[in-house]
């Protein structure tokens, strides 16, 4: 693996199986279709073209999983975080919203399936996903949740306040759903593995590539790197909120919003039997999300957000270690994080994903709201199809216009600050 681009320390480098072993590209060449990016969507879309008999290169500005897919929490959530699903009827009609809904449904399921079908090792537990609600009155959410996708055959149960703290192993919420669809893994071991499973299937991937153009090669397009150039018929940008100035406005689509992740140092066993019970993972009704699951290592991986980066890590440990023995008194008050390291969540202005198709032959997706495990692994799916046939029909997000987010610069600031909205909600219930 190239290393002139290095991961940032987190839990998720230090533990994860290698790359594949690749170079960057040299010279020029043809294909079928570029893929620009090399996370969950790239790769994704990359295997299954290639599983459909495609030519396809992938380019990456440095290693496969380096931006949002190799530093997220690994949680694997078969639901969006922000709509449910008549409100995907609402917005996208009857026959698109149970479409979308239906693919949401079967994410979390379809992202273990893909890991057990490409032997990828990647600490996969599909033991479910939880989502406590953190007030009273945030127990209604829960039930309308569960009631709406239970109707939809996920596996789904609601959770009074005595079965909520059997599971999470804490008195701190007060009711909640489970999924059993959901779970976790090592989200750079996961790109990493579907890597390996995009080069088996007939990719070919070029790390340390930055794209650095894309225009039209006559009725082709050509994708230009600092080493070489890629010509192909397709086209696929899926660097979401690592996205650069490739296409005019694409970039201005999505803000992205910092997220910290942090690991304990091991729990020791007795404890770690009472907290997270069956080995779930769990994120809960809080707009400042409060978000844990255990690593192989009987770490608990957690995090936060912070309004102001400067000074994070002190502030961090201080903020999360409080939040962790509040939550779960049982770890005791002095708390040790082994890692902390950050990375971007794309969110868009409506708090959908979207579809683009940028021009004839150019498509995108970016937003993947916090979700993009699951989310970002079927529609990877879905893309190569769409690509295969040319054909939208079926696709489950329509295909939308660029609409490039008004004073974007400003928009990123004023985001930050939402954090400060959201703690007050929280404590409103």
């Amino acid at each position: 693996m190239s290393t002139s681009t290095p991961l940032p320390p987190s839990l998720w480098a230090a533990t994860a199986p290698p790359g594949p072993r690749t170079r960057p590209l040299a010279g020029n060449v043809t294909a079928d279709v570029v893929v620009i990016g090399a996370g969950y969507t790239g790769l994704s879309t990359a295997l299954h073209l290639a599983g459909r008999g495609a030519s396809v290169v992938v380019v990456e500005a440095a290693v496969a999983g380096w931006g949002a897919s190799g530093r997220n929490n690994g949680q694997v959530i078969p639901t969006h975080p922000r709509f449910d699903p008549e409100q995907f009827v609402a917005m996208l009609g009857p026959e698109q919203g149970e479409a979308y809904a239906a693919l949401v449904r079967d994410s979390a399921a379809y992202t273990f399936d893909l890991i057990r079908r490409h032997a990828i090792d990647c600490e996969a537990e599909q033991n479910g996903w939880i989502q406590p609600a953190h007030r009273p009155g945030r127990v209604a959410l829960s039930r309308r949740r569960a009631e709406q996708w239970g109707r939809r055959g996920a596996p789904v149960e609601l959770l009074d306040r005595q079965q909520t703290a059997a599971i999470t192993g804490s008195n701190f919420w007060h009711g909640g759903w489970l999924n059993r669809d959901g779970g976790h893994v090592n989200p750079l071991a996961y790109a990493r593995g579907l890597a390996h499973a995009a080069i088996a299937a007939g990719a070919r991937l070029f790390e340390e590539s930055p794209a650095t153009a894309l225009v039209r090669d006559g009725t082709r397009w050509k994708v230009s790197t600092p080493g070489g150039s890629v010509t192909a018929d397709q086209v696929v940008l899926a660097t979401n909120a690592y996205s650069e100035d490739l296409w005019p406005g694409f970039r201005q689509t999505v803000i992205p919003v910092r997220s910290y992740q942090m690991a304990t140092r091991p729990v020791g066993e007795n404890v770690r039997r009472s907290i997270l019970v069956g080995n779930v993972a769990l994120s809960d009704t809080q707009g400042d999300l409060h978000f844990f699951r255990f690593d192989r290592s009987g770490r608990l991986v957690s995090g936060g957000a912070l309004v102001v980066h400067a000074g994070h890590e002190a502030r961090l440990r201080r903020r999360i270690g409080a939040r962790l023995h509040k939550v779960f008194p049982q770890l005791g008050p002095d708390i040790a994080f082994d890692y902390l390291w950050h990375g971007f969540v794309g969110i868009t202005a409506d708090r959908m994903p979207h579809l683009h198709e940028l021009a004839p032959g150019v498509v995108a997706w970016v937003g993947c709201q916090g979700r993009g495990v699951a989310l970002a692994s079927i529609l990877g799916r879905e893309i190569a199809r769409w690509l295969d046939t040319r054909s939208a029909d079926g696709l489950p997000l329509p295909l939308s216009p660029l609409q490039p987010i008004p004073a974007h610069g400003f928009a990123r600031r004023i985001a930050r600050g939402m954090l400060l909205l959201y703690r007050w909600r929280d404590r409103r219930g």
